[in-house]
């Protein structure tokens, strides 16, 4: 259902510009699983440290507060904060048995790519309906994501077509983008794209991402809720609210 706001015309702006996982692709449930994975047996191991149990990750309140729509190691480091757990940064290249931000991040990485391998990437219909239809419009489209493994999950969900830019975890990485909140790649994808963020819609379902799109001072900010947090995402920046990114198609 959408929120009773002014209608969205599809061709009032110069280009969307989408978040992936919740967004484009079914994948949300995929990423809060692998976190909880990676996290939980650090949290064991710190419980047995304290003399009051740590509580374990949970995969939709935590996820959504925490994790959801920030690079790998931003998440890391803001849940562990939430729990009040100090770890040391680490080496790029660490192993998921090493207790640090980069190696719980690689760990993390790993059982995504795993599970996005054996079961694959479902796409969300409504979104492939609302890029077909900005195609069919020739509106230029992007997509914005902290993930790494944006180009692959693309690639299987059958939609890189669709897309023209990307700016994903690497982009972010190699030009030293601050991740969401910042908009900072969001920007980037509305200047690889060469139109003025107020000439462009960013369409999110992370609040931090909604934070972006609106201090980013895009055209138009579209919350997308899967999880029964419309009012958080207006509240956090979005103009409009949608269950179903095929709602927006007239």
């Amino acid at each position: 259902m959408t929120s009773h706001l002014p209608t969205v015309g599809l061709d009032a702006f110069d280009a969307w510009l989408f978040d992936l996982d919740g967004v484009l692709t079914d994948t949300a449930e995929v990423h809060a699983a692998a976190w909880k994975l990676a996290f939980d047996p650090v949290l064991a191991e710190e419980s047995e440290r304290r003399t009051s149990p740590v509580a374990a990750f949970d995969p939709v309140d935590d996820y959504l507060r925490y994790v959801d729509g920030r690079p790998r190691a931003d998440g890391v480091r803001t849940f562990l904060d939430a729990r009040g757990i100090r770890l040391g940064e680490g080496h790029p290249g660490d192993g998921p048995s090493a207790r640090t931000v980069c190696g719980i991040a690689n760990g993390k990485n790993d059982l995504v790519r795993h599970i996005l391998d054996t079961r694959g990437v479902r796409v969300f219909p409504g979104a492939v309906t609302l890029l077909h239809a900005l195609r069919a419009r020739r509106v230029r489209t992007a997509v914005v994501s902290a993930s790494e493994n944006t180009g692959a999950v693309l690639r299987s969900g059958g939609i890189s077509d669709l897309i023209d830019v990307c700016v994903d975890g690497i982009v972010v990485r190699e030009r030293c983008l601050a991740g969401k909140p910042a908009p900072d790649s969001y920007l980037e994808a509305a200047r690889m794209l060469e139109v003025p963020p107020a000439r462009a819609v960013v369409v999110e379902d992370a609040l931090v991402g909604v934070e972006a799109g609106r201090s980013g001072r895009f055209g138009l900010v579209v919350g997308v809720d899967h999880g029964g947090q419309a009012a958080e995402l207006i509240e956090h920046g979005a103009d409009v609210v949608v269950s179903d990114l095929a709602d927006l198609v007239p």
